[in-house]
């Protein structure tokens, strides 16, 4: 019988420190292994509050893939229709462009250094509209780009007449039965280890959610609840045709022979990572309230490796 604690501990992880790993597969309740404190002293739990950082972008596509395919959303579409106040290099930049991180849009260090206040979508929207151009085209090279999720919220709301935060617990959390999720402009009910308010722009970020309903998420995208799965695993491309092994706010990857789709997110003091793979409807979810390192990766992959290439995962869960 495998050990949960051991996995964990061979990926490098202290029993005192806080962390949440989570493992869902099918109807079977989920396995869990919990330990360590918040910075309230608190016991981490299933059910603890924590930021989502750039988990929140597949939330976003999500919400973007609903308006694509009701018709009130034009992927093609330019980015100047939708953010009339930037530059004229919006002109190039097609909405498909920020999901896939094609867009070209200045590197996110160089507009948070323009920043004169906390970091906001409207903050962020300022700072772009400070570049008079491009360094790059747009579809020529896949460079992932926070600001360009931010963008993309930006646009997702004006077009759907609806602040994000609403439209996110409308059309995702509610339905779902994610009653712990939410996107958020605020630091959110649980403070990071470190004491530094997590950033308020939308899009990028902005989601609170916790280890049970990122289960609920990708046990929702393996069985394709909403109804945009495939549209949202599909890899995109850049312009001349070449593949990209990034779908819409997901990696896409692959672990013995079975296609994962994968994505991380962390602020000082967080790291998370989410996997599923809906060949087997299996979800894995990591949430470590005070780690700098990239150990998530390794304990990720090995779960994988003992799960995927099994012929029943019910023997080993």
């Amino acid at each position: 019988m495998w050990s949960f604690a051991a996995v964990v501990g061979n990926a490098g992880y202290r029993p005192d420190e806080p962390l949440v790993v989570g493992i869902g597969h099918g109807d079977r309740p989920p396995v869990l292994l919990c330990q360590g404190a918040t910075l309230r002293g608190e016991p981490v739990g299933a059910a603890t509050l924590a930021y989502a950082a750039s988990l929140s972008k597949q939330m976003t596509a999500a919400c973007v893939a609903l308006l694509v395919q009701e018709g009130g959303l034009d992927p093609e579409s330019a980015l100047s229709r939708w953010l009339p106040e930037l530059p004229g290099w919006a002109d190039d930049v097609r909405l498909r462009h920020l999901v896939h991180h094609t867009a070209g849009l200045p590197a996110d260090s160089a507009v948070d250094a323009l920043l004169v206040a906390d970091r906001t979508s409207p903050g962020v929207l300022q700072a772009l509209a400070r570049f008079p151009a491009l360094d790059r085209r747009p579809g020529v090279e896949h460079v992932y780009s926070n600001a360009g999720y931010v963008c993309l919220a930006a646009a997702l709301e004006r077009a759907a007449g609806q602040p994000l935060p609403d439209l996110a617990r409308d059309r995702l959390f509610v339905p779902l039965g994610m009653g712990d999720t939410r996107f958020s402009e605020g630091p959110g009910a649980a403070p990071l280890v470190r004491p530094r308010p997590a950033p308020l722009s939308l899009g990028d970020g902005g989601v609170w959610s916790t280890a049970l309903d990122l289960l609920r998420w990708g046990h929702a995208l393996n069985r394709d609840e909403l109804g945009v799965s495939a549209l949202l695993e599909t890899p995109g491309r850049l312009d001349d045709g070449t593949p990209l092994d990034y779908a819409c706010g997901i990696g896409v990857r692959s672990h013995a022979g079975h296609r994962v789709y994968r994505h991380g997110g962390g602020w000082p003091g967080l790291r998370l990572l989410h996997a599923r793979v809906p060949e087997l409807d299996l979800c894995l979810v990591l949430i470590a309230l005070d780690d700098h390192t990239e150990r998530r990766a390794v304990l990720i992959d090995s779960l994988l490796d003992l799960l995927v290439d099994q012929q029943d995962l019910a023997d080993v869960l």
